[in-house]
């Protein structure tokens, strides 16, 4: 199969300008609102969505970035995970509508470190859940209210998300790697 690009640049613009749309409309507007980037790629996402309401709604929309590092329950397996800072607005998170923003949604588990860290920085009024990419093959009970593609693919697979803020160039790609090798989510080590 070797590697193939399945979303191109114009069609991520498209993926988060229809995302942004609908957070708006769920959210009946921009009040209240904070989207909060889960490191790396989400952080960018997460800016990208805040312009684009910010187009549409003439109201900028905090943004913050939330290192899920120590949250997660698979350190021991992979002990070198480099730590990201958190960015969270000064007023935090409490009685907010959160939209936690992540490239690749996998397993769930880089979702529920992120629950348990947003935990530390305030009692939002509720969180919703923003993936460019679900892939499916979830080990928790976690959806996504927002998604830009869903992009069924089977576990041995790799997502991978490149952003231009990031890696030069916007593209997602599928890569066949070895049946039973950890391919992880996508972009970084697996979630």
């Amino acid at each position: 199969m070797g590697t193939r690009v399945v979303l191109e640049s114009a069609e991520i613009s498209r993926a988060l300008t229809r995302i942004s749309h609908e957070i708006i409309e769920a959210n009946k507007g921009v009040d209240g609102l904070v989207l909060v980037g889960i490191p790396t790629r989400g952080t960018f996402l997460a800016a990208r969505i805040a312009d684009t309401i910010s187009r549409i709604e003439g109201q900028r929309v905090p943004v913050a970035s939330l290192d899920v590092t120590m949250y997660r329950d698979d350190l021991a397996q992979n002990p070198t995970r480099t730590p990201h800072p958190t960015d969270m607005p000064v007023s935090g998170v409490d009685g907010a509508t959160v939209v936690l923003v992540d490239d690749v949604l996998y397993s769930g588990r880089t979702v529920r470190a992120a629950l348990d860290a947003l935990n530390d920085h305030g009692r939002p009024k509720a969180v919703r859940l923003a993936a460019l990419i679900d892939r499916g093959h979830r080990e928790l009970p976690i959806r996504a209210d927002y998604i830009g593609k869903n992009l069924p693919s089977a576990k041995h697979e790799r997502i991978s998300v490149r952003l231009t803020e990031h890696d030069g160039v916007d593209e997602v790609t599928i890569s066949s790697g070895e049946p039973g090798a950890d391919s992880a989510n996508g972009s970084e080590v697996a979630e």
